[in-house]
């Protein structure tokens, strides 16, 4: 199934419409997993709406909440999401921070008790947007526990995503946005519902022995994700869970929670205006990227990208051929939205005549 992104914001945004989120929680919400899809991030858009609803139902995450401040000052806020919505409560954080940041200069936002906090490079990019660079690091503090420790094999680490923006004058942002492990789970998925195998070196079974089928991790007992590039990625995750786990206050990887999905976030935010000129800056990262870009490629017809670049050209050609859905996750989809009452009809009329099958 081939969908516009309006198409398919205007579908996800009347299924959680329907599941009980307010028009603007549930258009917010919609909006982001779309955005995810059309940047090539497809392991965060669509196919992450049946657990969401399925979590909404369960009481996991709640609807329409509003950050409650723990602690704050003039460049610290301590914030407990009261396990609303990632793309709602994350979205409130970075605000905050970036509310902040303009007024010192510098500011720290620790969220604990969101919900999953989707594409994590939407909160870099939302801060260079207003001319903010920043530094986010994120964990899952029960459910998501599905990395093993270097040379080990059981689960007991989440993902623990790092993301980074800088503001490009003129141009398109840097932002980095990685897993600390070898893929995302949300991948993995997307391969299983796909019918396709993992990369090589990815995961492991429950023995600790290599495989690149999907149905493995998820078997019983299940099998683990491994940490990028050995122990330096290990490393990063360890760090990424104190930075996001223990200093929020939100707990680190810990298997007493393993109920709910809950993601802590810690974000550091600079503004470049109170260290140097903003025209320094600006001109300083210019000549930056055009010195990058201006090595000699492997490939004769190669180019140097920088990080952000290929999502932002994903997304332009997506907005112009549509986001394609495998047959497994477009049923999902529709299931979903039957069973919140949206009826076949409202699907059609959202897609009827404009899809292409």
């Amino acid at each position: 199934m081939i969908l516009t992104a309006d198409q398919l914001t205007e579908l996800i945004a009347a299924i959680f419409h329907a599941a009980g989120c307010s028009s603007a929680e549930a258009g917010r919400v919609a909006t982001y997993l779309v955005e995810a899809n059309l940047l090539g991030y497809d392991s965060h858009g669509a196919i992450r709406v049946p657990a969401y609803v399925n979590w909404l139902r369960a009481d996991k995450v709640v609807a329409d909440r509003t950050l409650e401040v723990v602690f704050e000052n003039d460049a610290i806020a301590v914030v407990d999401g009261q396990f609303g919505f990632g793309q709602t409560v994350g979205e409130q954080a970075t605000r905050l921070g970036i509310e902040k940041c303009e007024k010192q200069g510098v500011a720290v936002v620790a969220l604990r008790n969101a919900g999953h906090l989707g594409r994590i490079g939407d909160w870099p990019l939302m801060a260079a947007r207003a001319g903010k660079v920043s530094f986010h690091f994120v964990n899952s503090s029960g459910a998501g526990i599905l990395v093993a420790p270097f040379g080990g094999i059981n689960r007991r680490l989440s993902a623990n995503p790092i993301a980074a923006g800088v503001p490009v004058a003129g141009g398109i942002p840097i932002v980095f946005d990685i897993s600390t492990c070898t893929i995302a789970e949300g991948k993995i998925r997307v391969a299983l519902n796909k019918g396709q195998n993992v990369p090589e070196g990815c995961i492991i079974d429950s023995d600790g022995r290599p495989t690149t089928d999907p149905r493995v991790f998820y078997a019983s007992p299940p099998g683990a994700i491994l940490p990028v590039g050995g122990h330096k990625g290990f490393g990063l995750g360890i760090i990424a869970e104190v930075m996001a786990g223990a200093l929020t206050g939100g707990g680190c990887s810990n298997p007493a929670n393993a109920g709910r999905v809950v993601n802590g976030m810690l974000s550091i935010y600079l503004d470049p205006a109170f260290f140097r000129t903003d025209a320094d800056f600006a001109t300083e990262i210019t000549r930056f990227i055009e010195w990058v870009k201006s090595s000699e490629t492997v490939e004769a017809d190669g180019e140097i990208v920088m990080p952000g670049e290929h999502s932002e050209r994903t997304k332009a050609g997506r907005l112009k051929a549509g986001i394609e859905l495998d047959e497994t996750t477009w049923k999902q989809l529709v299931e979903t939205a039957n069973t919140v009452g949206l009826g076949a009809d409202r699907v059609d009329a959202i897609v009827a005549g404009r899809a292409k099958e």
